[in-house]
Order: structure tokens, then sequence, then C-alpha cells
């Protein structure tokens, strides 16, 4: 049985930073990031947690490589990829994620 995945970017609040990440559960991982719940954390130092970008695939393999391309990626490109889907780089979580 396959186990789909997402990858997705969060930023903070004046999108200086960009964070690119996977789980198989985009709810709860977004939820986790919104409450700060490792204090530790890249997200939580740099207070990521606007969701602006997310990619669903039926595949976590696939999920998985993408997340590798878009690491990969320059910051301009990730930008564009950013603006393709959310124009505004609005918070996708308050927007429509947490009402699924």
């Amino acid at each position: 049985m396959q186990r789909g995945g997402s990858v997705y970017i969060l930023t903070n609040k004046n999108k200086t930073t960009l964070y690119i990440g996977i789980t198989a559960d985009l709810i709860r991982r977004i939820q986790e990031h919104r409450n700060q719940e490792n204090k530790n954390s890249f997200c939580s130092k740099y207070n990521l947690t606007y969701l602006i970008y997310y990619e669903w695939f039926i595949d976590i393999e696939e999920a998985i490589a993408r997340e590798k391309q878009l690491k990969k990626w320059k910051r301009s490109k990730k930008e564009w990829l950013i603006a393709s889907m959310n124009p505004g780089w609005e918070d996708l979580w308050e927007k429509e994620v947490k009402y699924w």
C-alpha cells in the first residue's frame, strides 16, 4: 500500500526566511509548526508559521524527491514557484488548509 505525502514551504511574517518540509499529514505538521512544539527547531527560531505553498503526492517517495529538488533551487526560483500558486504569499493555513 502506498502512502501519500506533502511538500510544503513556510515563511515568517516578514517573508525573509523559507523552510521546505515534507510530511505524511500536512494538517498535523502545520499545527505543530504553528504551536512551536519543538522550541529548538529552525522553524521556531525564525518563527516560520505561515504556510505559503504545498503540493500533495499519492506516493511519499515522489514527495521526498520533490523536496530534495526544491531544496537545491535558488531562492528566486522558489519565489517564482510560490507566486505561481499563491501570488500574494497569503497564509494558506488560514485561507484553506485548516478547514479541510
